[in-house]
């Protein structure tokens, strides 16, 4: 498998495909029948109102959750459920890690793990705006600051598919902006990124594609303008789109 230390990035290479996820809890479809690719670089969102599957998705993608149904592919090659934290990094919604470890502790171990140096450990606390908070405790941190640190750490690790659920949960418009733009950055140097987000707006403005999904099945897929010639709606909003696809 190629990482992301391994080999320059190609962006016009198709990194991920997906066919046919499927997960059931209790008889009840979480996910039905997902399926989607994504190319080096790119940013993908999955957008959804809350309970329309997102974070079982990213979870049965993790390789967190078994899935009924359906196969990943990584450069054209199988990937089965056991390698994927290989191939990708999932960051989950609502989580502190290391809670009564200091913030530059956590940013520090993991740079030991996967063998940053000081000088990409600097640059990722200042990408991400953690200074003001590296003497504070995991379990200090407020939600937005939580955030920072959990995609700081991501952008330590060597994986080249980063995948976040509610990135921008937490922070206002500017802060969000400003991770966004950290996160396009990532995305221009050859990171690919799938974001969960339920914020249309956000979404709107971080992602490159979307797919849009509502009970747990695909309502649409593509950039803003495949969505806007789909739906005919020339100039519509990324809400507008999915009112009319849902």
């Amino acid at each position: 498998m190629i990482f992301a230390d391994d080999a320059a990035r190609n962006s016009s290479r198709e990194l991920l495909r997906v066919e046919n996820l499927a997960k059931r809890y209790d008889g009840e479809t979480a996910i039905a029948r997902v399926s989607f690719s994504i190319a080096a670089g790119e940013i993908l969102g999955i957008v959804g109102p809350n309970g329309a599957g997102k974070t079982t998705l990213l979870e049965v993608l993790a390789g967190l959750l078994p899935a009924e149904q359906g196969v990943a592919f990584w450069c054209g090659e199988e990937l089965p459920q056991q390698r994927r934290k290989e191939a990708l990094f999932y960051l989950p919604d609502g989580i502190r890690p290391y809670q009564d470890r200091f913030a530059i502790d956590v940013m520090t171990f993991f740079a030991r793990v996967y063998k940053r140096t000081e000088a990409q450990v600097a640059a990722t606390i200042a990408s991400v705006g953690l200074t003001p908070v590296l003497g504070k405790r995991v379990h200090a941190l407020s939600k937005g600051f939580s955030r920072r640190l959990l995609l700081g750490l991501g952008l330590l690790t060597p994986h080249d598919v980063l995948v976040m659920d509610e990135p921008f949960d937490g922070f206002d418009i500017r802060q969000t902006r400003a991770i966004i733009d950290v996160i396009r950055q990532e995305a221009a140097r050859g990171r690919t990124f799938i974001l969960a987000i339920h914020q249309l707006a956000d979404a709107e403005r971080a992602c490159d594609r979307f797919l849009l999904l509502a009970g747990g099945k695909v309502r649409g897929i593509g950039t803003l303008g495949e969505l806007r010639a789909k739906t005919a709606l020339a100039g519509g909003s990324l809400e507008e789109i999915f009112l009319a696809l849902t």
